[in-house]
């Protein structure tokens, strides 16, 4: 229900906010949920995957107005090799479209907007540096420091693609710093990440803020009754995630290859349950009792269903919306340092952290062989998040800080 003061907001997002089924989508729809309850939403931004076009009428009851330009991911790839001559972060002219912008324009030029939000950096090429800092109050959502990610991509490749993303990420950094300085608050989804880079932009950091994720409680209910899509009479370990993201794609082959497959229980089943996977991803169904779901309609009855879930990631930033989503569907869930980053539950408590191979070996068997252990861990982990992840109380910050 809106409360009826009814200012005009644009809303700029680099992939549309719906169905949120993944990470990012995830938290630009409840900002969107909650932003239209004291705005005018204009709403604007790209469909990276045909399906997704489908659903551009559901964000109706939210906008006055919206515009959403399909994004061609090989011609966006070859774009972004102009950078390269401007000197620009290669990942701005991928998402650049000259109708998305001449509709941001007219926004602008027709309506009196009161307010910008704009969510992942490549978007605020829409608004002009200068427009956002001498016009309107304009916030910036990060999420995650992205030019650090592309330096830890960065560590992990051999020439020339080290190359190549070592300078996305200083050039990405680059822009995101002047962007910081021009907007009148930048919010990031952890402590850790507006600290990490209140220190690397020391001038802005009286604007950065944290905002944490959050998890849809009612809707993530274990409570519930869901069909169950695996075979009966096993034990499921579950990893969730879209499968065509690098971080994703990483994790899962270091735990097949170096932690699943040398565990020979014929009960024990892995589960790859996400959309896009890729080549590496799809190669794993070679391995014994590897299973590759591609996009499912609904993730509940998969987590609901399983036994355990992990998340080995070794590449990450930020806080992830698989564990909490796992937390709240009171699932044991093994986390690497890297993936619970910005969670403050205590993993170490219940022993499910860790980035060594035979620990996770070791409590894996553990696990699978003492449900009441699960249960026990699961109770914990739901109630905690309940008690301090529920999107309501992270959104709460928005309207001050759109205040200006």
């Amino acid at each position: 229900m809106r409360i009826k003061s009814q200012a005009k907001l644009l809303y700029l997002v680099h992939r549309i906010p719906y169905p949120p089924n993944k990470g990012d989508k995830i938290r630009s729809f409840h900002i969107l949920k909650y932003l239209a309850k004291y705005y005018q939403i204009y709403l604007a931004g790209f469909v990276d995957q045909r399906e997704d076009e489908a659903y551009i009428s559901a964000l109706t009851p939210y906008c006055e107005d919206s515009c959403f330009v399909r994004l061609a991911p090989i011609w966006s790839k070859l774009k972004s090799l102009k950078a390269l001559i401007t000197g620009d972060a290669l990942s701005l002219p991928y998402y650049q479209n000259d109708n998305l912008q001449q509709w941001v324009d007219d926004v602008l030029n027709t309506y009196a907007i009161d307010k910008i939000f704009v969510f992942s950096s490549v978007m605020a090429q829409y608004i002009s540096l200068q427009e956002a800092c001498d016009a309107m109050n304009c916030v910036m959502d990060f999420v995650d420091i992205d030019s650090d990610k592309w330096a830890q991509y960065a560590r992990s490749k051999s020439w020339p693609m080290s190359w190549v993303y070592q300078r996305e990420s200083q050039k990405l950094f680059d822009y995101e710093k002047q962007i910081s300085l021009s907007y009148h608050a930048s919010l990031f989804v952890s402590d850790a990440e507006a600290n990490l880079f209140k220190c690397l932009v020391p001038e802005a950091k009286h604007k950065i803020h944290a905002m944490s994720n959050g998890v849809d409680i009612e809707f993530f209910d274990p409570n519930l009754v869901y069909d169950n899509p695996y075979p009966e009479n096993k034990k499921i370990i579950i990893f969730t995630g879209a499968m065509d993201y690098w971080p994703n794609v990483d994790a899962v082959v270091w735990f097949v290859e170096t932690i699943f497959s040398s565990i020979k229980s014929e009960q024990l089943l892995f589960y790859i349950v996400g959309s896009n996977p890729s080549a590496q991803v799809l190669a794993l169904k070679h391995y014994a009792r590897v299973f590759i779901t591609g996009r499912v309609a609904d993730i509940r009855p998969y987590l609901a269903n399983a036994d355990i879930a992990v998340a080995p990631l070794r590449l990450a930033r930020g806080i992830q919306n698989k564990v909490l989503e796992a937390m709240v569907m009171a699932k044991p869930i093994l986390v690497t340092p890297q993936a619970k980053e910005g969670i403050s539950f205590s993993f170490e408590q219940y022993q499910l952290l860790s980035e060594q191979a035979e620990f996770w070996r070791l409590k894996l068997l553990e696990l699978s062989q003492n449900s009441k252990l699960c249960e026990d861990i699961g109770y914990h982990l739901r109630t905690y998040v309940i008690d301090h992840y529920s999107w309501s109380f992270h959104l709460k910050k928005l309207p001050e800080l759109l205040k200006g």
